[in-house]
């Protein structure tokens, strides 16, 4: 077994998860989406990132640009709400929730691409 691609897999399906964790509730209601399941999903996403670097291959390619566009777009939500929290009277409004969960599902499909690709390349794997 290869501990190399078995913490690749781990952050992969790792920041999945805990973007879906965010992503999953009214679209809405702030109260089921919690700021810190967020920022845990961005620096996972950023460590799976960083992983994907160097891996010269057509799919590694693509591992590197659907993480690209996770840490975008997570990094995006939370600026979003940050800046609706910090910067605005009103707070956190319902048009700015619904703006950070919707770039969290941007997110959430890029990772769900990535595993799919991590599927595909181990299925495609043969033993030297």
């Amino acid at each position: 077994m290869n501990l190399e691609k078995v913490v690749f897999a781990f952050f992969v399906v790792l920041a999945a998860t805990l973007n879906f964790g965010f992503w999953y509730g009214d679209l809405t209601d702030a109260r089921v989406h919690n700021v810190y399941e967020l920022y845990a999903a961005v620096i996972v996403n950023i460590i799976a990132l960083v992983f994907k670097f160097g891996d010269r291959t057509q799919i590694g390619a693509l591992h590197l640009a659907t993480s690209l566009v996770a840490v975008i777009q997570l990094i995006a939500a939370a600026t979003v709400w940050i800046w609706a929290r910090e910067a605005t009277e009103a707070g956190l409004t319902v048009e700015h929730m619904s703006s950070v969960v919707s770039l969290s599902a941007g997110a959430l499909l890029a990772n769900i691409v990535s595993i799919i690709l991590l599927v595909i390349e181990t299925a495609s794997y043969q033993r030297r």
